[in-house]
């Protein structure tokens, strides 16, 4: 039986319906803003996989009749995802995957597909509240609803899910989904805003997102699925307790060793001992080593908590060495490289002429034309591994759109400075923030290149960890507080204002 609702939202029709379409999925949504359409479908395997992670796999995907319009290109036929796609793509998954309990092991697949597109409403904002809503009316153990907004500020009024047309007027451009309690996700960029202005515009978009999440509540209590349960996980107290007793002091010795690829060395033989200490006992060899890194997490946190002090020996407010070399390549036309303790990024720069820009097909844009680009490139031997070299992944493509963002905004004007730029960025070392680096050595390249840039702009990334009332914020994150921690927040920006924000919270509330 087909059920829909529909509420009046910033001044159009948004209308969820499920019941007519797809229903042989485990959940699937019509959601239709003004003539924009995308159909989202959830499935979930009933057969769990042996895997220690979350095996989530979202996918949006563009129709180009949904514009009415052929595909480009001699095949006439939607072939590999463009880079929107793949960043809309990445914008569902982030929000979506703090959501699903601990231990789901089930393949799981969210699929957006736009079947019909105005000239004013983004399908891929409609893409976040209809896979929010698809995976909410399915069996799939889901801890949401979710929304997601996209917010502006026209003529210094905040705006929620302003039309392409306006935000041609607006100085920011931010996504912000959360919970009815809890802002999950931020990404996107401003021209130069104030920190105080963006976190209003951050609280104004959770104001504005509960109508969507309550008519998802109302959708789940008319026709939702019952959830499937989740196995109970195995009490292992007892188990870290014994494993914590035997490691502790040792642990906490190595967090005092600086160099990362040193403190891993000294961390995997502390586990290799441990595994020893059972005397050929497999079974539990193995399950000490599956409670290692729980009680690693645990002992770091408290570490943090009780003595400020981080793993490298850092303050909380304490930025690691940093160090900005330019010119360091002779044939090309802007070079630098930048480090931050042992992140390290080469980025160049170069010109190019009105035949270099690149041509970009979109659905509400049609065809446009791209002055400066900028690529990410994360190398295996930044972190010390070996591994095939393929095209660019999603988390390179995601990282270098949040590094393009935050330079675009101190670009000289097209008619000064009527160059095509490309920056390329390859991460030579890599231990916490790596887009950041991309966005101070980018900008030290464009000025080596002699491009007359507005200002200078820089990029950190900042951590949290909190246990109870106790927090503490950590500033230039190394890769394990990152990995270790409950938030991951990057922002750029110039003296005057920000220019591009991205933050993932993976903590409720």
């Amino acid at each position: 039986m087909e059920e829909n609702t529909t509420i009046e939202f910033a001044g159009r029709p948004l209308t969820l319906s499920t019941g007519g379409l797809a229903k042989q999925a485990d959940g699937s949504v019509i959601a239709r803003y003004g003539d924009t359409v995308v159909l989202v479908t959830a499935v979930a395997e009933k057969t769990e996989r042996d895997k220690d992670f979350l095996p989530l796999t979202v996918n949006y995907q563009e129709m180009s009749y949904a514009a009415g319009k052929f595909p480009g290109g001699f095949f006439k036929r939607e072939g590999r995802p463009t880079t929107r796609e793949i960043l809309t793509s990445r914008l569902i998954d982030r929000p979506l995957r703090p959501l699903f309990p601990k231990g789901w092991r089930f393949e799981t697949q969210v699929i957006s597909t736009v079947l019909s597109a105005d000239q004013d409403n983004d399908p891929g904002i409609l893409s976040l509240v209809g896979a929010s809503c698809a995976v909410t009316i399915s069996d799939i153990p889901f801890e949401g609803p979710f929304a997601g907004v996209k917010v502006g500020r026209i003529d210094g009024v905040l705006v929620a899910n302003p039309t392409f047309p306006q935000m041609a007027d607006s100085d920011i451009d931010i996504v912000v989904t959360g919970t009815r309690d809890a802002i999950i996700m931020v990404e996107g960029e401003a021209h130069f805003v104030k920190g105080t202005d963006l976190i209003e515009a951050i609280e104004f978009g959770h104001r504005s997102m509960m109508p969507l999440i309550e008519m998802q509540e109302k959708l789940r209590d008319k026709i939702g699925k019952a959830k499937r349960q989740v196995a109970v996980a195995e009490n292992l107290d007892d188990k870290k307790k014994e494993v914590r007793e035997a490691i502790e002091k040792d642990l906490i010795g190595s967090f005092a060793i600086k160099a990362k690829l040193e403190r891993y060395a000294r961390q995997d033989q502390i586990l290799k001992d441990l595994k020893a200490g059972y005397d050929g006992d497999e079974t539990a060899a193995a399950m000490a080593a599956k409670v290692y890194e729980d009680v690693t997490r645990d002992i770091m946190r408290e570490q943090l908590l009780s003595t400020g002090k981080r793993i490298d020996g850092r303050a909380s407010d304490q930025i690691r060495p940093i160090s900005c070399i330019v010119g360091v390549l002779p044939r090309t036309h802007g070079s630098a490289v930048f480090t931050r303790g042992e992140t390290q990024a080469l980025a160049v720069t170069t010109f190019g002429t009105s035949d270099d820009e690149q041509k970009i097909e979109s659905l509400h844009e049609g065809e446009t034309y791209k002055t400066f680009l900028l690529h990410y490139n994360f190398t295996p031997f930044s972190v010390g591994e070996a591994s095939m070299l393929r095209g660019p992944t999603r988390r390179e493509i995601g990282h270098g759109n949040l590094a393009e963002r935050a330079l675009t905004p101190i670009l000289p004007e097209r008619d000064a400075f009527p160059y095509t730029i490309r920056i390329v960025s390859e991460i030579l070392e890599s231990n916490g923030s790596s887009s950041m680096a991309t966005v101070c050595g980018g900008c030290l390249s464009l000025m080596d290149a002699g491009v007359p840039i507005k200002e200078p702009v820089a990029g950190i990334a900042m951590g949290l960890v909190k246990e109870g009332d106790s927090e503490i914020i950590l500033s230039d994150i190394l890769g394990d507080e990152d990995h270790l921690g409950d938030m991951d927040f990057k922002i750029a920006g110039t003296r005057e204002g920000v220019t591009a924000i991205q933050m993932d919270i993976k903590i409720k509330g």
